[in-house]
């Protein structure tokens, strides 16, 4: 049985882990005709609410109790494209958790099962004020086993060298989610547009490639940013910065192949 005929062959034990599909629409893709990188992490969003709410942790839960997931770090691997109005399948389950964190593992398989691309998702439990906060115990549903904790990944990038591509610019309206700060989806954007720029292009249509992202601290509506990208040893880094210098985002790309 394939699992576009039965999407939940791929789950284990339900609740812990969910499939849902997912069509790449005509605006997802590139001149190539295949998925941007950017819809693999809104893939990967939207299904972990669709998990949270259906474990009883809805956007309602979270708003009574002035609580909100983040995204803090992302490592994604993509293993073979996806072509424009493509159905895939992506799974998503919680295989830690820390005092204010969770991890995600998720996958994106065709309907016949193989892996299209991965994806391993720190988030931290945010308070009103955007604050770290500790994860509410009653939570711990999310995992099958509510011992399993994890190491945070953090990207180390060398300092930003003088000769480094750089652009500024100022974040649009369309780039907001509902909390007025950019989308988490939206820097693989910017990193891969900055790639472009610098020449960089065939890069991103090679596969596989790994991307290790660090979110830092967020964006919010017209703010000027400056990001610079720069070839390393292993592939290619790019640094966001505010105009007072403040790191706000930083990624790596490199090649598998």
């Amino acid at each position: 049985m394939t699992v576009a005929e039965s999407p939940d062959a791929l789950a284990d034990q339900m609740p812990y882990r969910i499939v849902r599909p997912y069509r790449v629409r005509f605006e997802e893709a590139t001149g190539a005709e295949t998925m941007r990188t950017a819809i693999y992490l809104a893939w990967a969003a939207d299904a972990a609410w669709q998990h949270s709410t259906l474990l009883g942790f809805g956007r309602d839960w979270y708003s009574e109790r002035g609580l909100f997931w983040l995204v803090r770090s992302v490592r994604l691997d993509i293993l073979q494209p996806i072509r424009t109005y493509e159905t895939a399948f992506m799974t998503t389950q919680v295989t830690g958790y820390r005092r204010i964190a969770a991890h995600r593992h998720s996958e994106v398989r065709n309907g016949a099962g193989e892996l299209l691309a991965a994806l391993e998702i720190d988030w931290v439990m945010t308070n009103q004020k955007g604050m770290p906060t500790r994860v509410p115990d009653e939570m711990f549903g999310f995992v099958a086993d509510k011992t399993a904790t994890f190491d945070m990944f953090k990207l180390a990038l060398p300092e930003t060298p003088r000769d480094a591509a750089e652009h500024t610019f100022r974040v649009r309206r369309r780039d907001l989610d509902p909390l007025d700060h950019v989308n988490n989806s939206v820097y693989i954007d910017y990193f891969e547009e900055a790639l472009e720029a610098a020449g960089q292009g065939s890069l991103l249509a090679e596969t596989p490639r790994r991307y290790e992202i660090d979110f830092v601290a967020a964006a919010e509506r017209d703010n000027v940013l400056t990001g610079r990208t720069w070839q390393v040893e292993d592939g290619w880094a790019y640094r966001l910065s505010r105009n007072d210098g403040s790191e706000i985002f930083r990624a790596r790309v490199t090649s598998a192949g």
